[in-house]
């Protein structure tokens, strides 16, 4: 009911349950998106506002449709503090009180403004020199024109001083000095503490927040769900049956391959089509974690763990896709083996997403830095040269590469128990695990290692999203 009121107060009740969408592109206009913000701030019952400019960048009926609002939430009850830029008539006349400095922060005059601004107009009048308010012209624009420093030049005047002199700045004193006094038998102010909600709250929040805005706004899981179909059907016809008969080096390779582009393609997929969303999603976060809605690790939590169910579908259907008509055995410790390493990389590409998002002030840098980033791990991943082949000096990189534990994982998972023998050209026969362990360095004794570097890097990436979206501001505002 109070959202309610709210929302029909600031004369949104006919964009309820819209998008807010991208300024100027979808969803709401500016001066909606500014009633938006007031009711944001509303909704948390504040006796007093702060507002800076609301009507900048909107034309004269989308300016006074904010001011309307704005004088709404007057009638209710709440203090308003606002600044305003070059307002018309009405606007100025819909305050009630003005508080005008000259350049330097010097008070020249504070106090009622009166019906049609006549308290301003009589007291700058009562000046000697100043010009006398013109009929129809715009009391605003003429109290900026002749409290300009020009116009003091010429009349040989000192607002400042003449304010500091009058009744009016006496009257302003003793009423701040009245004020200033508690009253008899009151307690002293106490502020709640930064966020009004627990942790939990906060969290299922964001969460909800979140669900909201994947629901509405389907476009970036549509697009990766057919990504992801499009490319295991592409896979699956490729790499037609290539694991159910391995009898020479070629289909080992051919196995190599499929793995390669599933777990690098794919998950790298993942985290372009996110970062967009991680980006839009941030600005957000730089507003209400300013206004003290909820905390920066409960964004987080909420961000990664809304990413997880269409994660698991994502990867499900992959799997459930391309593994049959791969022909790799269809044993359940093999099939929830590829699943394990499968959900493991697109976590950490996920995470990888919004880590470069946070670390970057914009949507570009972040791209760059993430394919990069990405050029060194599809090198150095195990299949454009194995680690058996990588130069000594640079093996250090394969071992840092979460891409190479995805590989090795995937393909010991699926061919590290395989002892029939394959054709090796030049070279005796080979049982595909001796081949393994020879010719790509996959051995059984680092296979439990890849799987707690996983679990590693998806730690030490949630970690650092956390931290850097915390710690770095990239907002000019």
């Amino acid at each position: 009911m109070f959202i309610d009121q709210i929302m029909n107060l600031v004369e949104l009740t006919g964009s309820k349950n819209a998008m807010v969408g991208l300024a100027g592109a979808t969803g709401l206009s500016g001066e909606q998106r500014k009633r938006l913000t007031i009711a944001v701030e509303l909704v948390a019952s504040p006796s007093i506002i702060f507002m800076d400019e609301p009507t900048t960048g909107l034309d004269a009926r989308s300016a006074a449709i904010v001011m309307r609002t704005v004088r709404k939430t007057v009638d209710t009850g709440r203090t308003v503090v606002c600044t305003i830029h070059q307002p018309n008539i009405e606007i100025f006349e819909s305050f009630d009180e003005l508080l005008l400095m000259k350049r330097g922060g010097q008070i020249i005059y504070s106090g009622s403004l009166g019906p049609l601004s006549s308290n301003m107009i009589t007291y700058f009048e009562a000046i000697p020199g100043v010009p006398r308010l013109k009929e129809g012209q715009n009391p605003a624009a003429w109290m900026l024109d002749i409290s300009s420093q020009t116009t003091e030049h010429e009349i040989g005047v000192d607002y400042a001083q003449i304010y500091r002199s009058s009744s009016l700045y006496r009257a302003n004193l003793l009423l701040v000095d009245e004020l200033g006094k508690p009253a008899p038998n009151t307690d002293d102010l106490h502020f709640p503490p930064r966020y009004w909600q627990n942790f939990r709250a906060q969290c299922m929040a964001c969460l909800w927040k979140q669900r909201c805005a994947y629901w509405k706004h389907p476009e970036h899981n549509v697009v990766r769900f057919l990504n992801t179909f499009a490319l295991a059907i592409m896979f699956g016809i490729v790499f037609w049956q290539t694991g159910s008969t391995i009898r020479q080096q070629q289909d080992i390779f051919n196995i190599l391959g499929l793995i390669y582009g599933s777990a690098l393609f794919l998950g790298f997929n993942n985290c372009c089509i996110l970062q967009p969303v991680v980006a839009m999603e941030r600005v957000v976060l730089y507003r209400e974690k300013a206004a003290g809605t909820y905390s920066t690790l409960a964004y987080a939590i909420a961000q990664v763990a809304i990413e997880l169910p269409y994660m698991l579908v994502q990867v499900f259907m992959f799997a459930a896709i391309i593994y049959p008509m791969i022909g790799f055995q269809m044993t359940a410790t093999k099939f929830f083996g590829f699943l394990l390493y499968m959900v493991l990389s697109y976590m950490y590409y996920t995470l990888f997403g919004m880590v470069t998002v946070a670390l970057t002030p914009n949507i570009e840098i972040a791209s760059g830095l993430s394919f990069l980033i990405f050029i060194f791990w599809n090198v150095f991943s195990g299949f454009i040269i194995g680690r058996e082949m990588i130069p000594v000096w640079w093996r250090w990189v394969y071992w840092a590469n979460p891409a190479a534990w995805t590989v090795y994982g995937l393909m010991f998972s699926q061919l590290g128990d395989r002892t029939e023998l394959i054709l090796v050209p030049g070279q005796p026969d080979h049982t595909v695990r001796e081949f393994l362990e020879a010719y790509l360095g996959l051995e059984d004794r680092y296979f439990n290692l890849v799987t707690y570097l996983h679990v590693a890097i998806i730690a030490l990436f949630a970690f650092l999203f956390f931290f850097f979206l915390k710690h770095l501001n990239f907002q000019r505002r």
